[in-house]
């Protein structure tokens, strides 16, 4: 966790000068108390992306309430962007990031977890879904559209009668780490690869999961 906390230690503020042309925004609940929950997944992936990459998320513009860092340059610049909002007002981070970058719906790939999808499973698709989560449904409400790019992170079904909103709040058992982190190695793995080649890292995440390792 505390490679994790490294990513949000200051950087400079990010600087419009350059458009991105794609993205990535891993959903999370801000704050100590949800790091390594199930609902924090999505920003897990993308924090894992960075330590790849050697970089480091900073302040975001100051009407924009996520923190983001840009990689690379021309067509191939994209952003990375983590909501300061909780998990079901990530609409208005979102809304406002693509307002300020000038981006459409089409242009983003949210990260985010699903509690439809089999546990370890990853599915990369565009539209479907909230797969129960309230950060994506607040999306769609402030995006007035369900077609952007969305990598999904089975994290299981609630046990029993357990209430979803408490289920996605706890962290992932002893047991079920080890699993976890290789979902979120993959993860990663797609997300690197759906900038240049959407349909392969739609086949690297459908293939995840599906054979015992």
């Amino acid at each position: 966790m505390a490679r994790l906390r490294n990513l949000l230690r200051t950087k400079p503020e990010a600087s419009p000068a350059s458009k991105p042309a794609r993205a990535v925004i891993g959903l999370r609940n801000p704050g100590s108390d949800y790091e390594g929950t199930r609902h924090n997944s999505g920003y897990e992936v993308l924090a894992r992306v960075l330590t790849r990459a050697g970089e480091k998320l900073g302040r975001g513009p100051s009407r924009v309430p996520a923190q983001l860092t840009q990689i690379g340059a021309g067509d191939d610049r994209l952003l990375y962007a983590v909501p300061m909002t909780y998990m079901n007002e990530s609409g208005r981070a979102v809304r406002t990031l693509l307002d300020y970058f000038d981006l459409s719906p089409s242009d983003i790939l949210v990260i985010h977890d699903d509690i439809d999808l089999a546990f370890g499973r990853l599915r990369l698709q565009v539209g479907g879904g909230s797969g129960g989560n309230n950060g994506v449904r607040s999306i769609e409400a402030a995006l007035g559209s369900k077609d952007f790019n969305r990598l999904k992170l089975g994290v299981g079904r609630p046990p029993g009668q357990m209430d979803p909103a408490d289920f996605v709040l706890r962290p992932f058992a002893k047991a079920e780490r080890a699993e976890v982190e290789l979902m979120i190695d993959d993860a990663a793995d797609v997300v690197e690869l759906w900038p240049t080649d959407p349909a392969r890292a739609q086949e690297l995440a459908a293939h995840r999961g599906r054979e015992p390792r």
